[in-house]
């Protein structure tokens, strides 16, 4: 199998494995995967009266640094940039309180360890 191809399975993956785990927690879909310009956003969900933009982020190999550590400030401007975009796009959306959540991954793509950070950062910080 190409390492590009292998790659894309391993992302769906472990996206939907935390779409799953959000969901058990009561947040609803609005969008997956939704791409811009500036970037990609891999999961838009509801919290309640929030609009949460969740990053995934897998890590085979911890001596790296977790996931939300590769949420660096060049991604987090780009996931700011995106979504915005997305408001745009969507209006009735555009006056809900946001936030920024990410979801760290490792170990076996297809019952990945799944750590959700809330609000791992916030628009105004980029």
């Amino acid at each position: 199998m190409p390492a590009a191809v292998d790659r894309q399975a391993r992302g769906a993956a472990v996206e939907a494995a935390a779409r799953a785990l959000l969901l058990q927690h009561g947040l609803q879909d609005i969008a997956a995967n939704a791409r811009y310009r500036r970037g990609e956003l891999d999961l838009v969900m509801r919290d309640g009266a929030n609009v949460v933009f969740i990053e995934v982020r897998y890590r085979g190999d911890a001596r790296f640094g977790g996931g939300a550590a590769s949420v660096d400030a060049r991604k987090r401007r780009k996931l700011v940039q995106a979504a915005q975009l997305f408001l745009l796009a969507h209006p009735p959306y555009a006056n809900a309180p946001c936030r920024f959540d990410v979801v760290e991954a490792d170990g076996d793509p297809a019952a990945p360890r799944l750590n959700w950070l809330r609000d791992a950062f916030r628009a105004d910080d980029v």
